[in-house]
């Protein structure tokens, strides 16, 4: 079996890197959207009126309109963070700073070869 130079395992290791990220960056997304989701829907509901009172330290207190007011703007704030969240987490960033990883480990791979190549035994 003929041995694998460092530059293959070393690009096939970011190459699993760049799948693992993708993974589990699509598993972080779809929770943190899923979570996201549940809280809009309890603050639609308090700002639509849907739910007449809230419970706060075991006190039942009816909603009221700045209150409703409120939540509409958490359901808004809410919708634009899942927004956010589901175009981008930063995936690009990510996969970039990997492929400049890669071309680091290839220019140094290649430095290193030029300079052996330079240099004569005393």
């Amino acid at each position: 079996m003929p041995k694998k130079s460092r530059k293959f395992m070393i690009t096939r290791r970011i190459a699993e890197l760049r799948q693992e990220f993708q993974i589990d960056t699509q598993e972080l997304r779809s929770k943190t959207i899923q979570s996201l989701q549940e809280l809009f829907h309890i603050a639609t509901s308090l700002a639509r009126g849907e739910t007449k009172t809230q419970t706060e330290e075991g006190v039942t207190e009816k909603v009221t309109l700045k209150q409703r007011q409120m939540w509409a703007r958490v359901a808004a704030y809410i919708a634009q963070t899942i927004n956010s969240i589901s175009n981008a987490l930063d995936e690009h960033q990510i996969d970039e700073d990997l492929a400049k990883l890669e071309a680091l480990i290839n220019e140094a791979t290649a430095k290193t070869k030029t300079q052996k190549a330079g240099t004569s035994p005393c």
